[in-house]
């Protein structure tokens, strides 16, 4: 998969996911994965990442990203609820990217990359989780 996958593979992985995730009954979400107490645990996880990615490029297109301190955690909100965290967090993290140019430095946690890198990196971050499914 590309790095610079466009935003519509994006959107399409995040709903993908967060579908399986809404459709799981409870004893699959808490069931565990590999690095993971539980399914739902392993899509917290991640929906945490879609949002610090989201903040990061939000303050990349309001200030060149100079702004703001630590990404604001995602709460848990149970199991049941992860599904709608990471469609709500994804498409918040592909409409800050498709606001960017896609070579716009975008500040994660472990350094800057570019806005079409995350969005890559965000469709293999999914695509990995969905796999453990």
């Amino acid at each position: 998969m590309s790095e610079t996958s466009d935003p519509k593979t994006l959107t399409e992985a995040v709903d993908a996911l967060a579908d399986r995730f809404r459709s799981l009954p409870q004893s699959r979400l808490l069931g565990a994965v590999p690095g993971h107490p539980s399914r739902a645990a392993a899509g917290l996880e991640l929906a945490r990442w879609l949002a610090a990615a989201a903040q990061a490029a939000e303050a990349a297109r309001a200030d060149g990203g100079a702004a703001g301190g630590p990404p604001r955690e995602l709460p848990e909100a149970g199991a049941f609820a992860v599904g709608d965290q990471l469609a709500v967090v994804g498409h918040d993290l592909a409409a800050a990217l498709a606001a960017l140019p896609g070579d716009a430095a975008v500040a994660l946690p472990d350094g800057a990359v570019a806005a079409g890198t995350v969005r890559g990196l965000a469709v293999r971050r999914l695509t990995e989780v969905s796999a453990v499914l």
